[in-house]
């Protein structure tokens, strides 16, 4: 039976509410608004698959091929309507010309993340853009496995730890399965989320949003808010609250702060994210409508890869190189002040939680620049 005695070590997968083969457990959130699994020990017949599906407690050792290329969608459309280089609507789309299957993160009607999936290419739209809220796995994992099962080819796109948790959950290697993580900083709340967009609309319901628009370019992001009353709001992506907060790890899931899936071992087939300090690698590319980072861990997405690159501008990298102004990819957020958030939050606002736990800290240009220049120096080195 699964009983999490430090919530680090759970990171919200879903993988042992999937494996369960008598229902008994159920995802209950807590007080911060994370799911962890809860154990119904009248249904429970002590099988104990949940504990060996569980990827914390049974980390499986991977060796990748770390090849890297940056690459960005040659229709600027889609460049412009995603959070990088719109690699993965490429990715997907020639997943479902297979008949196939994708798996993304979408918002539902109350604006919560959830998991889903789509069979058409029209339906791709649902998962571009950044969404910086843990996203609900809900039944996604036996779906994908359903799809699987009948021979279809699925694609399932999550954070690194949701997808050591499908990996754990299925057992066994599909070569009709394409797997999608992300360069992940850390998955806030849920609970915070929901708060902040009441907050924020004055209890209006939102009808439409954004995490990253790109009409002032890619590194100038924008969050746009619109709301059932016609009205919208508009954040710089540095004076929004909310980034803010998620920026200074204030209200990430505890197991951020001691990820087990940072590496450039990945259990995936693909990584995925933006292409921060592209320019110092390629001096000469087109970056004003984003650059995707895309990293290679096995043949099958070589392979793949190799079949869509006519549709993208690609050249490969230093996998080394390319995390340098990247480095969530390897290494956990960290931050002291969260449970000094999480306790102003109980009689404040969002506002004054963020702003109570937080030092705003100020860099000098010149501190900046020698920064700038160390990194330089690794890059050519």
């Amino acid at each position: 039976m699964i009983d999490i005695k430090e919530k680090y070590m759970c990171d919200g997968c879903h993988a042992c509410y999937s494996v369960c083969p008598k229902d008994a457990i159920s995802m209950e959130i807590d007080d911060e608004g994370f799911w962890y699994p809860k154990v119904d020990n009248n249904k429970c017949v002590d099988c104990n698959k949940c504990e060996k599906v569980c990827p914390i407690l049974n980390k499986k050792e991977v060796k990748s091929l770390k090849k890297a290329y940056a690459c960005y969608n040659l229709d600027e459309d889609i460049r412009m309507k995603s959070s990088s280089g719109g690699t993965f609507t490429i990715l997907a789309s020639e997943i479902i010309k297979d008949n196939g299957v994708v798996f993304g993160a979408k918002f539902d009607e109350d604006f919560n993340v959830v998991h889903d999936y789509v069979e058409d290419v029209e339906g791709l739209s649902k998962f571009r853009g950044s969404k910086y809220v843990q996203s609900n796995i809900g039944d996604s994992f036996r779906q994908a496995k359903k799809f699987l099962d009948d021979g279809r080819k699925v694609l399932f796109s999550g954070t690194p730890c949701q997808i050591a948790g499908l990996k754990s959950y299925l057992n066994k290697d599909y070569e009709n399965l394409v797997t999608v993580d992300l360069i992940c900083h850390g998955v806030p709340s849920p609970m915070i989320w929901q708060r902040y967009i009441n907050e924020l609309g004055d209890g209006k319901k939102l009808s439409a949003m954004t995490f990253r628009d790109k009409s002032k370019g890619w590194n100038s992001g924008v969050l746009k808010y619109r709301f059932e009353d016609g009205s919208e709001i508009t954040e710089e992506y540095g004076e929004s609250l909310y980034i803010k907060g998620f920026i200074k790890n204030c209200f990430l899931r505890p197991s951020c702060y001691k990820c087990n899936f940072k590496t450039l071992d990945r259990i995936s087939d693909f990584t995925l994210g933006d292409f921060w300090g592209v320019e110092e690698l390629i001096p000469e590319i087109d970056k004003k409508s984003g650059v995707s980072l895309i990293m290679i861990h096995t043949k099958k997405a070589q392979d793949l890869f190799d079949d869509i690159n006519r549709s993208i501008y690609y050249e490969e990298v230093d996998i080394n190189k390319s995390i340098v102004f990247n480095t969530c990819a390897i290494e956990s957020v960290k931050n002291d002040k969260r449970d000094n958030f999480f306790n102003i939050l109980k009689n404040n606002t969002l506002e004054e939680s963020i702003n109570g736990s937080i030092e705003e800290i100020i860099l000098k240009v010149s501190i900046v620049m020698k920064l700038k220049n160390k990194m330089r120096k690794i890059l050519k080195s």
